[in-house]
């Protein structure tokens, strides 16, 4: 009992410090962070929801900040020695090596993607999860990204996106994707919604 009540505490704690450091990034990079808080539990559970642990390849996240949705992909099941995170905040990337050890953290810009990649993948990707605040970038570099990450990924598998917009992110007119999007999240803060893209 005492010892789930100090693992309890630990948890808060370590929550308070990573809501800290967000709030610190959007202060500095208001554009580049896109979140004032990391994602909730409900929101990095419907991510992590949308991967399938069994396919094999490596799963690619995009802006992981403290690792929220990283530890809902983890308790989905997926190994952290097969993520590849890819995060642009130095300070984020030494807390993520930290926390995911066997994780392969790559700091650099994630629209970018395929050049980041091109000497890492070994095998197409299972799946690419994005925490990227897309609607900051002007649709060109949304839809750039997404046909990159097409590139990477293999045949059906998904880019999973979430977004506090009532919109997609990439039109749902794009011709080269298909769309696929959840309920509302209204336990996160603010409310969010997941998208899933299929290349066609």
């Amino acid at each position: 009992m005492l010892f789930q009540s100090t693992l309890s505490i630990a948890k808060k704690v370590t929550r308070i410090d990573d809501e800290m450091r967000f709030i610190r990034s959007w202060l500095e990079r208001p554009l580049a962070t896109g979140a004032v808080m990391p994602s909730g539990r409900p929101l990095a559970r419907a991510m992590a929801q949308c991967v399938d642990p069994d396919p094999p390849g490596p799963l690619i996240e995009l802006g992981p900040g403290t690792g929220a949705v990283t530890a809902a992909l983890v308790e989905r099941g997926i190994k952290p020695s097969r993520m590849v995170l890819v995060e642009f905040n130095a300070t984020f990337c030494r807390l993520l090596r930290t926390r995911y050890p066997e994780a392969t953290v790559v700091q650099g810009d994630a629209y970018r993607l395929r050049r980041l990649m091109e000497t890492l993948l070994r095998q197409p990707a299972a799946a690419v999860v994005s925490g990227l605040p897309l609607f900051t970038k002007p649709l060109k570099f949304r839809l750039r990204l997404l046909a990159d990450a097409f590139t990477l990924l293999a045949p059906g598998a998904p880019f999973v996106q979430f977004t506090y917009a009532a919109v997609s992110p990439i039109p749902r007119a794009y011709s080269r994707a298909r769309a696929q999007a959840s309920e509302r999240i209204w336990f996160n803060l603010p409310p969010a919604r997941v998208w899933v893209y299929r290349k066609v």
